[in-house]
C-alpha cells in the first residue's frame, strides 16, 4: 500500500540520513521507493500503533534484512529481538541456510544484532556485513 511505503520511506529517512551525511552517502527517496516495490515488506504493529517496518530480499542461499526501522519512541522494548526471530522463522520457511544483513559502522543497532546471534563477516569504509545461521539462536 502506498501509505506504508511513504511511512517506511519517512522512517527510514528520519534514522538514517544522519549516517548518510556522515559517510557523505546521497539518500534518494526514489531509490527507496523502486526497492520497496521488490521486497517483501512488513509492518511492525502493536495494537493499532505502528511500531516501525522490516524489509526483506532472498536469494537461493539467504534471506537479507535489507531493513529494519523502529521509531525512537519504540526502541529498546524488543520489537527488533522479535521481528529478527520472525524473520529467523520465515528464512527457515523458505529453506535458506542463512539471514543476512549490512549495518552502518557506527550503528548502535549492532547491538541488538549481536545479542541476537549476528557475526560479522565482512566490511568496508561505512558496513558491516553481518549473517547468522538460520537454525541458530
Amino acid at each position: 500500500m502506498a501509505h506504508d511505503m511513504e511511512f517506511a520511506r519517512n522512517l527510514t529517512r528520519d534514522n538514517m540520513l544522519r549516517y548518510y551525511i556522515e559517510y557523505d552517502l546521497l539518500w534518494l527517496d526514489e531509490a527507496f521507493d523502486q526497492a520497496w516495490s521488490g521486497r517483501e515488506n512488513w509492518i511492525i504493529l502493536r495494537s493499532d500503533a505502528r511500531l516501525g517496518f522490516c524489509s526483506l530480499s532472498r536469494d537461493a542461499k539467504a534471506v537479507y534484512i535489507r531493513e529494519l526501522q523502529v521509531q525512537e519512541q519504540y526502541r529498546g522494548q524488543g520489537a527488533g529481538a522479535w521481528v529478527i526471530e520472525a524473520v529467523v522463522a520465515r528464512t527457515c520457511e523458505l529453506r535458506r541456510s542463512a539471514l543476512r544483513l549490512t549495518v552502518f559502522k557506527n550503528n548502535p543497532a549492532q547491538a541488538l544484532y549481536r545479542r541476537s546471534g549476528f557475526v560479522v563477516v565482512g566490511d568496508d569504509d561505512c558496513f558491516l556485513m553481518m549473517q547468522r545461521e538460520a537454525g541458530r539462536s
